[in-house]
């Protein structure tokens, strides 16, 4: 088993951060899906600078 970076246990903290934010949203009465959106193209970028590092 292998130590994962600081770097790569940030970006799973922030990846967890995002997923937690946009499920806050989407139960929100009315959803903002823009924000949703926004959040989701966040998250998207961390899980592929993810599988570079």
């Amino acid at each position: 088993m292998t130590m994962e970076s600081p770097h790569a246990s940030a970006l799973h903290l922030k990846h967890a951060g995002l997923e937690r934010r946009i499920l806050e949203e989407m139960k929100r009465p009315l959803p903002d899906l823009g924000v949703i959106q926004q959040l989701k193209r966040q998250k998207l970028r961390l899980k592929e600078e993810l599988t570079r590092s």
